[in-house]
């Protein structure tokens, strides 16, 4: 029972609702009391029903607009946590109504939830688009073109009834070491300025929640160590490491997460001087902060500056921290007993539950809640963002060496082409990614551009694991015999990164600088494509003549790098981080203050 047509009620309100009288022409009865009451009033302004809403709410309602979590509890629940990645487009939105329905028809006030999920180059939920990695959008130098993408990606986000992106990462990576270096815009403030600015503008105008993450310095641990205590001046976190928040925050970001890290000491999940002083009353922003996921909690278990949950919700509460993610672990019986007891002042309560709700009826949730599965199967993975992610990953890719003009490949002439290596047919995505809706490996971007006749020789050759073998397997030297057999030599390998796999060598991991080395031997001109989200060292590099960039590229990348060997695209990325020699020369970048002596390293 219920209404599937947008009508004179002026939002779509879809078959799931059970209670379909609530829902009345431009406005919905929330508390189902028959009385249009000011927060129910879409004519009213939006400090009318924030506060009117505020002023019903038991102390329970209010806690839980702070909580995220998987389950809806009879007192509401602020925001919901990934609930719709595992579903497609249009089972997602029906679900997505489903849970909205339940919030709006079986809870007292029938407030909306926010759903949150990652979308850093993509949603990651079943079939979205995929798009280039954040490094390789940076690699672009294309802020129109991370705008497009960003709204291609909030589109296929909001359809589902997800209105929330835990993105775009703005911390600046000095240190390529570091395992998400990927995630980023690499290490200029200006350039990620830009690109994050493009990133949360476009959502904005989507109606989609934009979270820059994570505040701050949180990938720049000694050693390029994520999430390890930083110790920087403030000088140096305003010149460098601050700037890329505000301006997000300037384009109309209306979240952003707290890191794991400490700043001097003080969690930055419960740090005032971070959360109130720069973030408010200088930048003036007035959306809600969330914690990275368990960041709350470790104020207690990780940070020892806490000695209870309680005492964790004052500090993180009074510092700022509106929201806690992904659970409620301290900002649920925890909180509650913190306020009842008066460790926490109700009011301090109330200007985070302000927080929360502004942003949900900035957001039009309270005015339309449901989505149109029919839109959704529509929108995701549609031709148009295809057209985008390839695009996209064309304009990523940086040709980091051609000697001898050995590129582009001349089909005319080609007889053979060996395309080898762990990720020749292949396409890593890089971290935070879905499951697209269809991948192009490079061997079938290849074999689709060969003049018939041609031969093309495959084999893996190796893996992309840390692990070394005692000895080469068999699938190495057949690689290395279809070099021989080719005319020319097309190598694809990668590295181990991401969140949790920092790097302490920059070298190709297992067997691959070996089998490099080895097709180099055979004689047959050799290309290797990259596909990492960060830098590589290695002997290698001077024995080969070409070396191409292709990054983690979206689901069309095997196309695009295909364009690029056969001159049917020229490379115009360019890097977004200064590429070292070897890992002894880090943290390496090019903005360095004078020293007075120069460059010291003479290897």
């Amino acid at each position: 029972m219920g209404y599937s047509a947008r009508g004179e009620r002026g939002c779509y309100i879809p078959p799931e609702v059970t209670r379909p009288e609530i829902y009345r022409r431009g406005w919905i009865d929330f508390n189902k009391n028959g009385v249009k009451d000011p927060y129910e009033d879409p004519s009213r302004s939006l400090e009318e029903r924030v506060e009117d809403l505020l002023s019903r709410m038991t102390l329970e309602e209010k806690v839980a607009q702070l909580q995220s979590g998987f389950e809806i509890s009879k007192h509401g629940i602020g925001n919901l946590t990934c609930v719709l990645r595992s579903l497609p487009p249009r089972e997602g939105a029906v679900k997505a109504n489903e849970l909205q329905a339940r919030l709006i028809e079986e809870t007292r006030l029938g407030i909306p939830a926010i759903i949150h999920d990652e979308c850093l180059h993509g949603c990651v939920a079943m079939y979205s688009t995929s798009f280039p990695q954040a490094i390789a959008l940076a690699a672009t130098w294309d802020p129109d073109l991370v705008y497009r993408v960003a709204r291609a990606v909030a589109r296929e986000t909001r359809v589902r009834g997800i209105r929330q992106c835990l993105s775009p990462v703005v911390n600046i990576v000095r240190d390529v070491r570091a395992g998400r270096t990927e995630e980023s815009y690499g290490e200029d403030p200006y350039l990620t300025s830009v690109m994050g600015e493009a990133y949360c503008k476009a959502l904005r105008e989507e109606g989609v929640i934009a979270t820059p993450k994570h505040f701050v310095a949180n990938f720049v641990g000694d050693g390029g160590r994520d999430s390890h205590a930083i110790h920087f001046s403030e000088r140096m976190l305003r010149e460098v490491y601050l700037p890329g928040f505000e301006t997000c925050i300037k384009a109309g970001a209306l979240s952003i997460m707290a890191a794991y890290n400490s700043l001097d000491g003080t969690p930055c999940s419960c740090n005032r001087w971070l959360l109130t002083r720069v973030l408010r009353e200088e930048w003036g922003f007035e959306g809600f902060v969330v914690s990275d996921y368990g960041s709350v909690s470790h104020i207690v278990s990780k940070h020892h500056v806490a000695a209870s949950f309680e005492e964790a919700a004052r500090l993180a509460l009074e510092a700022g921290l509106d929201v806690e993610l992904p659970r409620a672990e301290v900002y649920g019986e925890p909180l509650l007993r913190a306020v009842r007891e008066g460790l926490i002042p109700e009011e301090v309560l109330d200007e985070a539950v302000r927080r929360v709700l502004r942003v949900k009826f900035l957001i039009g949730l309270f005015d339309n809640p449901f989505v149109d599965p029919e839109e959704a199967e529509k929108v995701v993975g549609c031709e148009e963002h295809r057209l985008l992610a390839l695009q996209a990953a064309r304009e990523a890719i940086v040709l980091l060496k051609n000697d001898g003009g050995l590129l582009p490949i001349d089909r005319e002439g080609l007889k053979s082409i060996a395309v080898i290596g762990p990720y020749s047919d292949e396409l890593p995505l890089g971290g935070y990614s879905g499951v697209p809706p269809r991948r192009v490996t490079p061997l079938e971007a290849i074999r689709s551009r060969v003049k018939p006749g041609t031969e093309v020789y495959h084999a893996k050759g190796c893996s992309v694991a840390l692990e070394r073998p005692s000895e080469y397997p068999e699938e190495f030297w057949e690689a290395v015999e279809a070099a021989r057999k080719a005319d020319i030599a097309i190598v694809f390998v990668g590295i181990v990164e991401g969140e949790g796999r920092d790097r302490a060598r920059l070298e190709l991991p297992g067997l691959q600088e070996d089998l490099i080395e080895k097709v180099v031997e055979t004689g047959t001109p050799t290309v290797v494509v990259l596909m990492t989200g960060s830098a590589v060292t290695g002997d290698w590099i001077e024995k080969v003549p070409a070396i191409v960039q292709a990054w983690y590229p979206g689901q069309e990348g095997g196309t695009a790098i295909a364009e690029v060997l056969f001159g049917e695209y020229n490379p115009g990325g360019k890097l977004p981080f200064t590429w070292p020699r070897h890992v002894g020369q880090l943290p390496l970048y090019y903005n360095m203050k004078p020293s007075g002596r120069g460059y010291d390293y003479v290897d």
